[in-house]
């Protein structure tokens, strides 16, 4: 006779288990928050020396440039944004429980579709820096085509899932030719950079 408490198909003396909370096969796995508060602790470092470097800068002063397009401006303000995005990742990690005992974990490893993108970034960047840039194309035509490629490259599975893969080629390109322009206008025109 059965306890009416515990239904027919269970073993009264099986130990309960709490539902496993591990993410699905591909899914982002959040890295432990003291490994975030390091990762943001080098990006300030980092994002220090840059704007340091970049204000040891000559500023050609000599030469009558004008302050908008002295050499060490962009670095700086890249310097700055490294310093402000490290730092709002450290206050981040800090409240996530970083500098307690709980923080700590071991730094999860890359999944297979992580390494398949990184590969994929790495390779396209590769042959914008290399292939493109400086062989014919104008930097405007260059610069159009790598972001229209590594968007349309990026969203690829999620465009096929959706059956949107043509709307998603559209959207990249459209996007890639404002990005090409956009950074050609900042940097030539307002830089008075000379681009390849």
């Amino acid at each position: 006779m059965t306890d009416s408490a515990t239904p027919p198909h269970a073993s009264p003396a099986a130990p309960y288990e709490e539902p496993s909370s591990a993410p699905a096969h591909g899914a982002d796995v959040a890295q432990p928050p003291r490994t975030d508060f390091i990762a943001a602790v080098l990006w300030i470092a980092f994002g220090i020396a840059v704007a340091i470097a970049s204000w040891r800068m000559d500023r050609l002063t000599n030469q009558d440039i004008n302050p908008y397009t002295i050499p060490g401006l962009l670095p700086g303000f890249l310097g700055l944004a490294l310093i402000l995005f490290g730092g709002l990742m450290l206050i981040r990690s800090w409240r996530a429980g970083a500098l307690t005992a709980t923080g700590r974990g071991r730094p999860n490893r890359m999944t297979a579709s992580e390494l398949r993108r990184f590969a994929i970034i790495t390779a396209l960047c590769v042959v914008f820096g290399v292939g493109l840039v400086g062989h014919g194309l104008p930097f405007w035509a260059a610069a159009s085509l790598y972001v229209a490629t590594t968007i349309a490259t990026l969203q690829y599975p999620q465009r096929k899932a959706a059956g949107q893969v043509a709307r998603g080629i559209v959207v990249a390109i459209v996007i890639g030719l404002c990005a090409g322009w956009a950074i050609t206008l900042v940097f030539q025109d307002i830089f008075l950079v000379r681009l390849p």
